[in-house]
C-alpha cells in the first residue's frame, strides 16, 4: 500500500489545444509532451498523481468527422465520442509520462483507465439540456438536425448553432475499486478523462449509456473525495485565481477558504464558463475533505506553487 501523499491533477481539453492553427493530433501530443515534466516533477518530489483531463475540443472533433461522414458511416453515439478521446488523450498522456520518468531514470507505471461515471436518468440537466458540442450550424441546418435526429440545439454565443446535450451531476466514479488498487500498487493512473463516460444504472444495477457530457473538474473533485486525496490541482491559463480580472482593479488571490470563495462566486467574480466551475469544484473538494487543499495555477508553476510562491490555495 503506497504510503505517498496523492494528488489528482485536472487537465483541461482546452489545454491540449494552442490554437485553431494547432489542433492537429501531432501538436496536442507535443502539448502534452511539454507538460507531463512538470508532473514528474512532482512525482520526483515524492507525491503519488491521479491525472484526469478534459476533451470538449477532441469530442467536438469526432463529432465533426462523424457529421461529414454521416453518408457512409452511422454517426457516433456521444459516451462513445468521450469513450475514444479517454482512449486517445489517455494514450498521449501515457506515452509522454512513460518517456519522461525513463529520462530521469524513475521505475513507475503508467496506465490509462476507460472509466464510466454514473448519473441520475431524472437529474434535471436532461430537462433542459445546455452544454454545446460539435460543430456550428445556421439555424436553418441546427432546426433539420432537431427535427429528423431529436437534437437539442441552441445558440452559441453569437457563433451560430450547435447541438446541445446535457450535463448532469456525476454521482459514482464506477472505476474507483480499481483506481484505489492501481495507486496502491504504485502506479500512475490516468482516469476520468472528459469527466467520465456518462452511464446511469437500470432496476437491475446495469449500466447504460448516456448521451451526455459530464464537467471534467466537478468529476474530478468526487473522485479526488473518494480517493481521500491530499491535494486537487487544476492547471490554468493562470498562476492564480484573480477578482475583476481584466479590470484596472485587478487583484491576484493566494488563500481562499470555502466561505470567501462561495462568496465570490455568488458575487459573480468568477466567469461561468471559465474560472467558476473549476472553483466550485475545488470548493467541493474541500468541503468534503477537511484536511485536503485546493490549488489553481499555471502547469509551469507547479513546484513554485507547492513551495508557496505562487498559485491560490484552497484550505479550510
Amino acid at each position: 500500500m503506497s504510503k505517498r501523499p496523492l494528488a489528482v491533477v485536472a487537465f483541461g481539453g482546452n489545454a491540449l489545444v494552442d490554437d485553431n492553427d494547432h489542433c492537429s493530433i501531432r501538436d496536442q501530443y507535443r502539448t502534452v509532451e511539454n507538460n507531463v515534466g512538470y508532473l514528474v516533477d512532482l512525482i520526483e518530489r515524492g507525491w503519488d498523481l491521479v491525472i484526469t483531463h478534459g476533451n470538449g475540443p477532441q469530442v467536438g472533433f469526432i463529432l465533426r468527422r462523424s457529421e461529414l461522414a454521416e453518408h457512409e458511416v452511422a454517426p457516433v453515439p456521444v459516451d462513445y465520442a468521450v469513450g475514444d478521446t479517454q482512449g486517445a488523450i489517455g494514450y498521449m498522456f501515457q506515452k509522454a509520462l512513460t518517456n519522461e520518468l525513463n529520462r530521469r531514470a524513475i521505475a513507475r507505471p503508467v496506465v490509462s483507465l476507460v472509466t464510466q461515471t454514473c448519473v441520475d436518468a431524472s437529474d434535471e440537466a436532461f430537462v433542459k439540456p445546455n452544454k454545446p458540442i460539435g460543430s456550428f450550424m445556421t439555424q436553418e441546418v441546427a432546426q433539420q438536425c432537431a427535427d429528423n435526429l431529436g437534437w437539442s440545439i441552441m445558440e452559441d454565443s453569437g457563433r451560430g448553432w450547435r447541438r446541445c446535450v446535457a450535463s448532469p451531476k456525476p454521482l459514482e466514479i464506477v472505476e474507483l475499486p480499481s483506481i484505489e488498487n492501481l495507486i496502491a500498487s504504485g502506479t500512475l493512473v490516468i482516469a476520468c478523462g472528459g469527466g467520465g463516460i456518462p452511464v446511469e444504472r437500470d432496476l437491475q444495477g446495469n449500466l447504460i449509456g448516456v448521451e451526455a457530457v459530464i464537467d471534467k473538474d466537478v468529476a474530478s473533485a468526487l473522485l479526488a473525495e473518494k480517493l481521500q486525496a491530499d491535494m486537487l490541482i487544476i492547471p490554468t491559463g493562470v498562476e492564480k485565481v484573480a477578482i475583476n480580472f481584466g479590470l484596472p482593479n485587478q487583484q491576484w488571490l493566494d488563500d481562499l477558504t470555502p466561505v470567501e470563495a462561495k462568496r465570490l462566486c455568488d458575487d459573480g467574480q468568477f466567469g461561468e464558463g471559465s474560472m467558476k466551475p473549476k472553483v466550485e469544484a475545488l470548493l467541493q473538494f474541500v468541503a468534503a475533505n477537511p484536511n485536503g487543499s485546493g490549488l489553481i495555477t499555471q502547469a509551469n508553476t507547479l513546484l513554485q506553487a507547492l513551495d508557496g510562491n505562487t498559485g491560490t490555495w484552497f484550505r479550510n
